[in-house]
């Protein structure tokens, strides 16, 4: 992860928007997700979209980051600060987004610990892109 101090902040390079962003503790959980996704489940990087608006019943929101296959949403992720729990209202958060992009994978994550649905079932891991 590129960092880089800019008087009393710093600052994260994202590989996605090709931009700068300063670190805030969610951006630091989407950042290394985004790593995760780009070099462990090797997700190919041009499919990321980051911090996209959306409107979701008259209001304009802003998902995470979604991954897309054939020019359609396939996982929908929403992150939190770690100090955030994983309770219903995350998910649900998640889910109002997913009635827009219909994605078939749901995923929130505050950094440490992560919650991967297809469909309604909980899944242990994520898949690797190519076995999703």
């Amino acid at each position: 992860m590129r960092r880089e101090k800019r008087g009393a902040s710093t600052y994260v390079f994202d590989p996605i928007r090709k931009a700068w962003f300063v670190l805030s503790p969610e951006e630091f959980v989407r950042q290394h997700l985004i790593n995760y996704l780009c070099n462990i489940k090797q997700f190919p990087a041009s499919l990321l979209s980051v911090e996209k608006q959306v409107v979701l019943n008259g209001q304009n929101k802003r998902y995470d980051v979604v991954v897309y296959r054939d020019l359609k949403p396939l996982l929908v992720i929403e992150c939190k600060a770690p100090f955030i729990g994983l309770d219903e209202g995350v998910t649900e958060q998640a889910l109002r987004y997913n009635l827009i992009l219909k994605a078939d994978y749901l995923m929130v994550s505050n950094g440490i610990q992560d919650k991967i649905y297809k469909g309604q079932t909980l899944l242990q891991d994520l898949p690797e892109y190519t076995n999703l």
